[in-house]
C-alpha cells in the first residue's frame, strides 16, 4: 500500500468511518485473494497457449499442460 493510500485510509478513519475501517482489513484481503486466484487463470491460459517446443522448455507434455489449464480458477 502506498503511504498516499496508507494517509488517506488514517483520514476515513478519524472522521469517523470507524466501522469501515474495521472491516477494510477484510475487503483488503478478499480482494487480494481474487487477484491471486485470477493471475492463476491468466497463468493457466498462457501455459495452455504455449507451442511444443515452449512446453518441453519448462519441462511439460501437452497432456500436463492442458490438465493445469483445464483446473478451474477459483478452487484450486
Amino acid at each position: 500500500m502506498s503511504v498516499e493510500t496508507s494517509e488517506r485510509i488514517e483520514a476515513l478513519c478519524d472522521a469517523g468511518w470507524r466501522k469501515l475501517c474495521e472491516i477494510m482489513p477484510w475487503g483488503l484481503w478478499l480482494l487480494a485473494a481474487i487477484e491471486h486466484r485470477l493471475e492463476k487463470r491468466r497463468s493457466r491460459r498462457t501455459l495452455s497457449e504455449l507451442t511444443e517446443d515452449e512446453l518441453r522448455d519448462v519441462g511439460l507434455t501437452r497432456a500436463q499442460a492442458n490438465a493445469e489449464a483445464s483446473k478451474s480458477w477459483f478452487w484450486s
